[in-house]
């Protein structure tokens, strides 16, 4: 069985453990299923399950909220990374949109999502949700060797707020503000051994998310922002680099080097991996024209690399990815 994603090792525990307490044991895709659906974005298929009880949302409102997610990966990747998927849904007491988990090649799926939602989640807390979008961008990379969940998780966490972005559900202005605040919390500490040997929380979703920004920056430079990361992510997962299929690392950012034409992730790897690198962020800041502005930000478009920072979030050229339910083609379907 191969187990991909999780948050940290505390967090496989407790979810298993929550399984087995909560929904009657064994794995969560052989856990009960009381209803399911269909969602269709471009050629791929995801099929949306949920467990026995009831929600306060209705089954549409949670419907639109995976198809949008799964709209927002595909967006950015150009096409939804794998032909078939499975989110299930569960529910626990509360409000809470509990943390997912992913995993590759289980349950006769090439990716499998487990999403635990309150009884009492709102529409506004859906709307606000971040968790299915990050758990979507997992099926886009191959599994990785745990030394290297950085990558898993810091792709994740960089790419989610762009994606959503891209397909218009968040403002540019609030997705820079959020790095702006919240990248510093991947700089390395004093006993920082490099990406690879540095597993706490901080280094794994911010520090791989530096090293995201950072490529991301560099590849545009290189190739005067005719390409990105978003390109050299789409070579990986046109490859087949997807979650139900396990690669080193140095494969992985070959192949996304050579779908730019530069050798930025393996240049970029070599010098994180074993040892610290601080990212001067202040001066990419600076650089990409992203200014302090009181509580948020404001952009400054004559900074040297503002076009830069304009074409990391704009809409790619393959355009936004609608879904649709073909079991309802009313209001479960497109944008909602």
């Amino acid at each position: 069985m191969k187990r991909r994603h999780w948050a940290t090792v505390a967090a496989c525990a407790f979810s298993m453990l929550f399984a087995w307490a909560q929904f009657g044991g064994g794995p969560p895709w052989r856990h009960p299923v009381a209803s399911s659906h269909m969602i269709q974005v471009g050629n791929a298929t995801i099929q949306v399950d949920f467990g026995p009880g009831s929600l306060d949302l209705p089954t549409d409102a949670i419907l639109r909220w995976v198809g949008n997610s799964a709209s927002s990966v595909a967006t950015y990747y150009g096409r939804f990374p794998v032909q078939r998927d499975r989110v299930l849904i569960e529910r626990a007491a509360g409000r809470d949109i509990l943390r997912g988990t992913t995993w590759g090649e289980v349950g006769g799926f090439p990716a499998f999502h487990r999403i635990v939602l309150g009884e009492q989640t709102t529409q506004a807390d859906l709307d606000d949700d971040w968790e299915m979008t990050h758990e979507f961008v997992h099926t886009a990379f191959p599994s990785m060797d745990d030394d290297h969940h950085w990558i898993e998780e810091g792709l994740a966490t960089y790419i989610e707020p762009i994606a959503r972005v891209q397909r218009g559900s968040l403002r540019p202005e609030k997705i820079w503000a959020d790095m702006m605040r919240d990248m510093p919390k991947g700089d390395p500490g004093s006993d920082d051994h490099g990406l690879d040997q540095t597993h706490t929380w901080g280094r794994t979703y911010w520090g791989g998310a530096q090293f995201c920004l950072l490529a991301d920056v560099m590849i545009r430079e290189q190739t005067h922002n005719r390409k990105g990361l978003q390109d050299a992510l789409r070579g990986i997962v046109n490859a087949g680099g997807t979650i139900d299929q396990d690669w080193p690392i140095e494969k992985a950012f070959e192949t996304g080097d050579r779908a730019t034409g530069t050798h930025v992730l393996s240049q970029l790897y070599d010098s994180m991996k074993d040892a610290p690198k601080p990212v001067d962020l202040a001066g990419l800041w600076q650089r990409l024209g992203v200014v302090r502005d009181g509580d948020g930000i404001r952009f400054d478009d004559h900074a040297p690399e503002a076009d830069i920072r304009k074409a990391i979030t704009r809409v790619p050229g393959s355009g936004v990815m609608e879904w649709k339910n073909p079991g309802n083609s009313g209001a479960s379907t497109g944008r909602g």
